[in-house]
């Protein structure tokens, strides 16, 4: 019997992995790299929350990206209507996205699995087509006329997280570290919602959707929760890419990003715990390496996910554990 839980194990592996980051920007001084790591984490905190729901609770979700703008946009606009500081909207940020969660949860998650793709994209596309075309008028000070949801340009330049007047020039350490923070709360509630309960009821559902309905499991409420929670942390995480890069526009529904997030899930492994971090480091890589070819970029992390499907569709986890268990020396049967 193993002396610690998965979820103990899990959980020390974090403290670790967060040793690491924390510790980073004592050997990697320059802004722009610091930036990238900053846009790393951030990145990675969706594509987490992403895997929780897609890969362990089985919700086939389109709509992570939409509740990440929810995010960035309640930071953008109570910022520039209301002067408030991002350390207060980031918060509410993360709950109007758990709000619209439940909401679009109860409306599709009775679907089917393709359906509620469809639905969830089609959301997506139509919130993004009716913010884009915004022209209503919202007077803030000053005398301007900004559009209620900021139209095609989105906000920008509202307030930030204050470490530019604390620290001057070194202010994006203290934003790294809240990223930090936001990734770490992200991660921990992944690891317990996989390692926990909530986790163990996925994998019923997901083995025999029958039998767990005998035993008095309600599919649509397991899968609303998990709507909900990975909702909450990934708007959490959108409000915080809006107060460090102090801009939310629709720039954040492309489908260029969607696809970029669920390629760090492919690439690392879906239904692993730790597979969304590696696929996420590995992207991030791939992506500056091939900043200078212009468009060829999202063709190449196209043509990475179609060789990850068809040859290796565990993804980065499943390999290394694969290998793992072949290097690992067999037990000679007891005489």
């Amino acid at each position: 019997m193993s002396r610690f839980s998965d979820l103990q194990k899990n959980l020390f592996i974090l403290a670790g992995v967060l040793a690491v980051i924390a510790a980073l920007p004592l050997f990697i001084t320059q802004r722009y790299f610091l930036g990238e790591i900053v846009l790393f984490m951030i990145w990675a905190s969706v594509a987490v929350q992403w895997n929780v729901l897609l890969g362990h609770a089985g919700v086939f979700s389109l709509g992570q990206m939409l509740f990440f703008a929810i995010g960035a946009y309640t930071v953008g606009m109570m910022g520039v209507f209301f002067d408030i500081s991002p350390w207060l909207s980031m918060p509410v940020g993360a709950v109007v996205a758990a709000v619209a969660s439940f909401a679009i949860g109860l409306a599709c998650l009775r679907l089917d699995t393709a359906y509620v793709a469809l639905l969830t994209f089609a959301i997506v596309f139509m919130v993004s087509s009716l913010i884009s075309t915004d022209a209503e008028c919202f007077i803030t000070e000053g005398g301007l006329c900004t559009p209620l949801f900021g139209g095609g340009n989105g906000f920008s330049g509202f307030g930030d997280l204050g470490f530019r007047k604390l620290l001057k020039g070194k202010w994006i350490l203290g934003n790294y570290f809240v990223v930090l923070g936001v990734l770490a709360l992200s991660l921990m509630a992944s690891i317990v919602v996989i390692h926990g309960r909530l986790g163990l009821a996925f994998r019923s559902l997901g083995d025999s959707r029958v039998y767990a309905a005998a035993r008095g499991m309600n599919r649509t409420r397991f899968h609303i929760i998990a709507f909900v929670i990975t909702a909450f942390f990934t708007g959490l995480t959108g409000a915080v890419y809006a107060a460090h890069f102090r801009f939310a526009g629709p720039s954040l529904f492309e489908f260029s990003n969607l696809v970029f997030i669920l390629g760090m899930i492919v690439v690392g492994g879906l239904k692993s715990t730790w597979g969304p971090i590696f696929g996420a480091a590995l992207m991030m890589v791939l992506v500056e390496l091939a900043k200078s070819w212009g468009d060829i970029q999202n063709s190449l992390i196209g043509i990475v996910l179609i060789v990850f499907v068809l040859l290796l569709p565990k993804g980065v986890a499943g390999a290394s554990t694969k290998l793992f268990g072949f290097l690992k020396p067999k037990r000679k049967p007891s005489a």
